[in-house]
């Protein structure tokens, strides 16, 4: 039996009519880039997040990008951010000419750690991009009140948390401007790439879709060199259907995590945390010290797997010019060593978790010695 990461033929399986009709919808209308289907879209995601505007966008890449564009974002600045994330982050504030500023994580959430963040920050420093990462929360409270001490902008990038909650906030709503990517594979996933960028400020929101079409707000009339990043009608067509879902898929998630931890328990692996709607599991994400050949057997055994993410973004050979040790970000590297993700999808069946549960434990039986997650050292 296979057991994949994330298995998108099963979800469409069961969506399958819905899916094809609203394709169809759009093949019909003749109107393919920036039409009824998007308009909607950004309606529906300004209500589901509680924000003024939406706006769709190529990527979440880009989503990232036009987002630190539009609130000035440019040659000289610094932006601070964590260095355990995917390169997206780091390369919004590089293509505008800034400088990405590494504050450490918290290793119990492997978000930024609010309290390395204003020993990080210079004359320079204009923004703070927290990530959500694996779907939970950062500490906006926070980094909102550091942002406020020092005038900083904060752009959220919520690529993985579409649906995750604050204090009853959802995320995306809660800093200056938040980005979201429908990557397939994302909680909200389009069949292609795909973004939305949201904002309560008129300002912002006004820039951010002239900066997507052209630096145009009336057509064949440019304010500013802009760039090419429209979501087309098809994805959003696509993603209509799938938001309608997306609340129930979010609370499978959330049960499938429940089971995984009862069944965990006791085995030398640090489980996620998360309570309530602060957690939207877009990835099960747990810690061990032998990961590497746990994975492999995982694979051995028809389990995928995922390290999300093995190489701290100031190791990475892009960034190494800026001159960071690993002594900085112990918490960052000590994560990337660390982390595995297990399988998880809203499709996911108990028999499946209860499989993968098992061979975990039959992996760590079957060491001649356990490496405890306190370090210590257990005879088996």
């Amino acid at each position: 039996m296979q057991i994949l990461l994330v298995d998108l033929k099963r979800q469409y399986s069961a969506i399958e009519k819905e899916i094809d009709r609203a394709i169809k919808r759009v093949l019909a209308s003749g109107q393919f880039i920036l039409g009824n289907e998007v308009s909607s879209l950004e309606k529906e995601i300004a209500e589901y997040t509680g924000v003024k505007h939406a706006v769709g966008v190529a990527s979440g890449t880009d989503a990232l990008h036009l987002s630190l564009l539009a609130i000035g974002i440019g040659n000289g600045d610094e932006v601070i951010t964590t260095p355990f994330t995917f390169i997206a982050t780091t390369e919004a504030i590089t293509y505008c000419g800034a400088t990405p500023v590494f504050a450490d994580i918290d290793i119990n959430t492997y978000n930024i750690d609010p309290a390395k963040i204003e020993g990080k920050i210079t004359k320079k420093t204009k923004a703070i991009i927290p990530v959500h990462m694996y779907g939970r929360s950062a500490d906006m409270g926070k980094i909102l009140k550091v942002a406020r001490n020092y005038n900083l902008k904060v752009v959220e990038d919520a690529a993985q948390s579409f649906g995750t909650e604050y204090n009853g906030k959802k995320i995306g709503s809660i800093g200056d401007i938040g980005a979201f990517s429908f990557f397939p594979s994302k909680n909200l996933g389009a069949y292609g790439d795909g973004g939305m960028i949201v904002t309560n400020n008129d300002v912002i929101a006004d820039k951010v879709r002239m900066l997507r079409h052209h630096g145009s707000s009336q057509k064949y009339f440019h304010k500013f060199i802009g760039y090419n990043s429209r979501l087309d009608e098809i994805q959003a067509a696509i993603l209509r259907i799938k938001l309608k879902m997306i609340d129930g898929w979010n609370e499978k998630r959330r049960k499938n995590a429940l089971l995984y931890n009862k069944l965990l328990k006791g085995l030398p692996v640090r489980l996620p945390d998360g309570k309530g709607r602060d957690h939207i599991y877009h990835a099960y994400t747990v810690r061990m010290k032998n990961r590497d050949k746990c994975s492999r057997f995982l694979s051995e055994n028809g389990v995928s797997s995922a390290v999300y993410y093995p190489v701290p973004l100031p190791a990475q050979e892009a960034y190494r010019h800026l001159g960071y040790s690993e002594s900085e970000f112990p918490d960052s590297y000590k994560a990337s060593r660390e982390v595995i993700s297990l399988p998880m999808f809203p499709e996911l069946e108990i028999a499946e978790i209860e499989t993968i549960c098992s061979l975990l434990k039959k992996f760590f039986c079957n060491s001649k010695m356990i490496m405890s997650y306190s370090g210590k050292v257990e005879m088996s």
